[in-house]
C-alpha cells in the first residue's frame, strides 16, 4: 500500500507490538479483540503483548483473551518489580473465574510471575523483526519502552535498546496526552493531565528524548468523543454463553454505562491509516511537562504527528471499533 496520506507508511499485514496496562480500564480488552479480529482479516499480525501492569493477574487474562481468539501461543512479557499500579484491577480476576472446578476461559499461563519481563520479550521479538517493520501499539504508560530504551546490549542481539528500537520500529501508535482543552467539572474548557502520562511521567519523557522513530498521538479527547456503546457489548457477544471482554467491560463498570474508546483508536490509526478515520496534525514535536501536560508546537521536520476526529465522522468510525470489537473469532 506504500506511504499512506497520513504520512506514515503502512505494510499489509502491519506487525504489531501490543504494549498495554490491562486491567486499568476496559478499553485495552476491547483494544486487544480488534486486534485479534484484524488479524483475522489479514490486516495485522500480533507479534508480542507486553504490559505496564504491575500485577500478576494483568498476563493471565491478556493470555485468556489470546486463546479465545486462537491465539494462545503469542509471547507476553511483564514489568516485574518495576511497572505502576500493582493492584488487581477490577477485571483482570476474569481469567481466574471457575466453572464446575475448570477455567470458564481456557489459557495456560496463570501468575505473570511466570512470564518473561518486558524488556525480554521486546528485545527478541525486534530481533527476529525485518527492519523498520514494526508498529507499536502502546496504549497504557511508557514504562516499558523507556526501559528498552536504556536496555544494553545482549546475547539477544548486539544493539543497544535505543538502536535496536530505531532499526527495527517504524512507528509508535501511542495513546496518551491531551491536545486540545477538556471541559471539567464546571464546564470550564482546562488543560488535561492525561492518566497515561500523569501515572509515569519519567518513561514518557525518556520516551519522548531517546524515540527516533515517528510518534502517532491519540489525544484524551479523540476517544472521550467516541464511546463504546453498552449495547453492543450485551447483545454483539452472545454469540458464546461467556465472552471475556464483554464479562471485562460489565465488570469495570456495568451497563448502562458507554466507556471512552480511547485506545481502540490508536490500534485502529495504527492498522488503518488510510480509511479517513481520522485527521492527522502537521508534523511536530510534543513535549512533556513535569506535571503531566502534553504540549505540542508544529515543525517541518518534527517526528511527532496526534489524531483529530471530525465530527461528520465520528459515528462511521465508532461503527468500525463496534464491528471490529465484537467479530467473533475466526475457526
Amino acid at each position: 500500500m506504500g506511504i499512506q496520506s497520513n504520512g506514515f507508511g503502512q505494510d499489509v499485514p502491519a506487525k504489531l507490538i501490543f504494549d498495554t496496562d490491562m486491567g486499568n480500564d476496559c478499553d485495552d480488552a476491547l483494544a486487544l479483540a480488534m486486534i485479534h479480529s484484524l488479524e483475522s482479516r489479514g490486516e495485522c499480525q500480533l507479534l508480542a503483548v507486553t504490559i505496564t501492569k504491575d500485577h500478576e493477574l494483568a498476563a493471565p487474562f491478556v493470555d485468556c483473551v489470546n486463546t479465545f481468539y486462537r491465539r494462545g501461543n503469542i509471547p507476553i512479557g511483564v514489568c516485574r518489580n518495576s511497572g505502576k499500579t500493582t493492584d488487581a484491577g477490577k477485571y483482570n480476576q476474569v481469567a481466574k473465574i471457575t466453572d464446575n472446578g475448570k477455567l470458564r476461559f481456557d489459557h495456560d499461563l496463570l501468575s505473570g510471575n511466570d512470564a518473561p519481563t518486558a524488556v525480554e520479550v521486546l528485545r527478541r521479538t525486534l530481533a527476529a523483526a525485518e527492519d523498520a517493520s514494526v508498529v507499536v501499539v502502546q496504549v497504557g504508560f511508557s514504562t516499558n519502552l523507556a526501559n528498552l530504551l536504556v536496555s544494553p546490549a545482549d546475547a539477544v542481539h548486539p544493539l543497544p535498546g535505543r538502536e535496536l528500537f530505531a532499526k527495527k520500529v517504524r512507528l509508535v501508535s501511542i495513546m496518551a496526552g491531551a491536545f486540545t482543552k477538556i471541559p471539567n467539572d464546571k464546564g470550564q474548557l482546562v488543560d488535561h493531565r492525561e492518566y497515561n502520562v500523569a501515572e509515569d511521567v519519567a518513561s514518557i519523557k525518556k520516551l519522548v528524548e531517546l524515540c527516533d522513530v515517528p510518534i502517532l498521538w491519540s489525544g484524551f479527547e479523540i476517544g472521550l468523543n467516541l464511546t463504546y456503546p453498552h449495547q453492543s457489548i450485551l447483545k454483539d457477544y452472545r454469540y458464546v454463553p461467556h465472552h471475556p471482554v464483554a464479562e471485562a467491560y460489565i465488570a469495570y463498570i456495568p451497563p448502562p454505562h458507554d466507556r471512552p474508546t480511547w485506545d481502540l483508536t490508536s490500534v485502529l490509526a495504527a492498522v488503518r491509516p488510510d480509511r479517513g478515520y481520522f485527521q492527522v496534525s502537521k508534523p511536530g514535536k510534543v513535549t512533556i511537562t513535569d506535571d503531566a501536560l502534553s504540549l505540542f508546537e508544529q515543525d517541518p521536520q518534527g517526528k511527532h504527528r496526534y489524531l483529530i476526529l471530525d465530527p461528520a465522522m465520528a459515528q462511521r468510525t465508532r461503527e468500525a471499533l463496534v464491528q471490529l470489537s465484537s467479530q467473533p473469532p475466526c475457526h
